[in-house]
């Protein structure tokens, strides 16, 4: 729909009175963050062709050291316009599995640029592609200035623009009847930074990245519409045509998104000073206080592990059937969840989506670093810490799932969903350039968070805590990158684990150790000894050696060898349990480095078994079924758990909502 001239020239005067410092509202005493793109945006959706009509005021401050002659700009809705984007082109014209159909493509359109001074640059810009050679992509623009902007120096730009949501959802963003979710809408400016605009195309495995600033909205929506935004609302305006102009204030944020349902319910709750305002479906209404409950948790956690989460508030909407597309995702002080009707409480799908999506509001939010190039970055550590939290708070066993003898913790299934696509890619690369769509997700989120747990094992809980908040406070609000955090690693642990990370994110290297060998034996001309340890210094040529000493009783004694090997790239300490029949268990550590390492007894009592890893602090450990061999097989214990596993596995299949179900409550978001 279009706006007359009097509407945008009411829109104006409305905005531009923002700037002033007495019909601003202020949040915080002192800025949080450099402040360096601060929108002002008018915007009327009309929902019968979901579209938007706007018009953004952007003030962008150059706080490099450059002369700049020119802006870059995301269109983002544009990698929905057609089948020829980039977008469309990766993802094979669908996302996350859904397709957009013959009426359903969204777009965006620059329909003005002017300076604050009145002059016209309409015809100064002209898309561009800077990661490939596809000149159809039209989602990013670079605008050429008339005059430089100094360092130090500022511009402001006033832009409308109209807008399309693409039907259904897709990625992120989208309508489906009655219910909109408005993301990635408006014209986004890129980053400046080490000397150049960083401003990526829109790809299908990569998310975003842009600075922080100041935004004040008007969200015009029908009147009995529900909105729910990014920041604060300040205030609503009932207007003659029978919509409502919502307002919405955030500071220090990098983004801005929302939405608006006439159907929505509201849940409000509160935890450490945020208030919690759910917008939930009305056939979701049971869920309702389960929503709440995991969004306390969520805050309770990271406030009291990683530090304060420095806003007012946190809204979470809940997806309209049809809509998924918009569910598990992330925007400064507004998530999105995702459920299923009737969902049991023991299926803890409400509780992970809402730990894992307010997670971004520390890791993707307050340290904004750029999930075009490393997705890890943000991905990765949210899910370690997901992953930390549900097994304190729902743990420490079946933190997943406990439901109808079905029992499935978080790191077990991470771990599952890492073996198949361990060793495409390096964890660090551009997100478009990983080799398909599960490396990407692979090495984005559950390999670093795998990685993570491991270094929080060998570290110990006190030592990674004290990383984790040391990061945070050291670098929110300025766009850290993978040697930072390393960097603050290295300097709290007290030790350089450059090793670590070399090969956990920079090389394609598995970790695997294995339990190659079992064997023990009378020694039948071997009898009279009283045991006593002593070691040699072993390698993989070698071997470490337990001795006994004479003595004139007639014990029987045994010989036992344990075999371990080393089958991945990936070395690392390990730990192996050798335990004997009658009762004692020894511990070895060794350091990992060579090939192959192994133990001889010479004890009054036989070997029964050896295990690697048996504390099971090195979830990175690719195969886990190498891990442990007895000398005699249990055979009646593998068949036992042979049947229930065969039996729950046919039960599913026999159930297929049930299936359907436990797979999403296990889904990646």
């Amino acid at each position: 729909m279009k706006f007359s001239d009097l509407f945008w020239s009411s829109v104006l005067m409305l905005i531009t009175g923002l700037t002033s410092a007495n019909s601003q509202p202020v949040i915080f005493p002192h800025p949080l963050s450099p402040r360096i793109a601060n929108y002002n945006i008018g915007v009327r959706y009309n929902p019968d062709g979901h579209t938007l009509a706007g018009h953004d005021t952007l003030t962008w401050h150059n706080t490099s050291t450059d002369i700049i002659h020119n802006l870059v700009f995301h269109l983002y809705l544009n990698a929905f316009r057609n089948n020829k984007s980039t977008f469309m082109f990766e993802s094979g014209a669908n996302s996350r599995s859904y397709e957009i159909d013959s009426d359903g493509w969204g777009y965006i359109n620059i329909k003005s640029i002017r300076l604050s001074t009145g002059e016209d640059l309409t015809h100064s810009y002209e898309f561009i592609h800077p990661d490939d050679v596809n000149s159809e992509d039209k989602t990013v623009i670079d605008l050429s200035l008339p005059r430089a902007i100094k360092s130090g120096g500022s511009i402001t730009l006033m832009i409308d623009f109209s807008a399309k949501l693409p039907q259904p959802p897709i990625a992120r963003s989208g309508a489906k009847s009655e219910y909109a979710l408005v993301s990635q809408w408006f014209p986004k400016i890129g980053v400046y930074i080490d000397h150049t605009w960083n401003c990526h195309q829109y790809h299908a495995h990569s998310e975003f990245f842009a600075d922080f600033g100041v935004y004040n909205v008007r969200m015009t929506v029908p009147g009995s519409n529900i909105v729910g935004a990014t920041g604060l609302e300040v205030d609503t305006v009932r207007n003659n045509d029978g919509t409502t102009t919502h307002w919405y204030h955030a500071e220090d944020v990098h983004d801005f998104a929302w939405t608006t349902s006439p159907e929505f319910l509201e849940v409000k709750g509160r935890a450490q000073n945020v208030d919690i305002r759910i917008l939930l479906q009305p056939d979701h209404r049971e869920q309702g206080l389960r929503h709440v409950e995991a969004a306390k948790t969520a805050i309770d956690y990271f406030h009291k592990w990683y530090g304060t989460y420095p806003f007012p508030n946190l809204t979470i909407v809940d997806p309209r059937r049809g809509a998924s597309e918009t569910g598990g995702m992330e925007y400064p002080t507004f998530i999105t969840g995702l459920t299923y009707f009737g969902l049991p409480a023991t299926i803890r799908g409400v509780e992970d989506v809402v730990i894992h999506e307010f997670g971004h509001n520390y890791w993707y939010h307050l340290l904004a670093s750029n999930e075009f190039e490393e997705s890890w970055m943000d991905e990765g550590i949210n899910t370690y810490t997901e992953m930390q939290i549900i097994h304190d708070a729902y743990g420490p066993d079946a933190d997943l799932i406990n439901f109808m003898g079905v029992q499935l913790s978080m790191v077990p299934y991470e771990r599952l969903s890492y073996m198949g696509n361990a060793t495409y890619d390096p964890t660090v690369r551009r997100a478009w350039e990983y080799y398909s769509g599960a490396s990407y997700a692979v090495n984005s989120y559950i390999k670093p968070g795998l990685l993570l747990t491991t270094l929080h094992n060998y570290l110990g809980a006190d030592t990674m805590l004290k990383i984790m908040r040391t990061y945070v406070e050291r670098w929110k609000f300025r766009h850290p990158k993978s040697k930072d955090f390393t960097d603050v690693v290295n300097e709290v642990a007290g030790q350089n684990l450059d090793w670590f990370f070399n090969q956990g994110l920079y090389s394609r290297a598995v970790l695997d150790y294995s339990v190659d060998k079992v064997q023990t034996f009378a020694l039948a001309d071997a009898r009279g000894f009283d045991y006593t340890s002593s070691e040699s210094t072993g390698s993989s040529k070698d071997s470490t050696l337990r001795t006994a000493n004479h003595t004139k009783d007639s014990t029987t004694l045994y010989f036992s060898e344990v075999d371990i090997r080393r089958l991945g790239d990936f070395r690392f300490p390990v730990e192996i349990e050798v335990a004997f029949d009658n009762g004692e268990k020894v511990r070895e550590h060794w350091d990992g480095q060579d090939l192959w390492k192994k133990y001889r007894y010479t004890k009054p009592a036989r070997l029964v078994y050896a295990t690697v890893d048996p504390d099971h602090k090195i979830p990175l450990d690719i195969n886990i079924t190498n891990n442990s061999k007895t000398v005699e097989t249990a055979s009646l214990g593998i068949n036992k758990t042979a049947i229930r596993f065969l039996f729950w596995i046919q039960t599913l299949f026999d159930q297929p909502d049930l299936l359907n179900v436990i797979t999403f409550a296990t889904s990646i978001f």
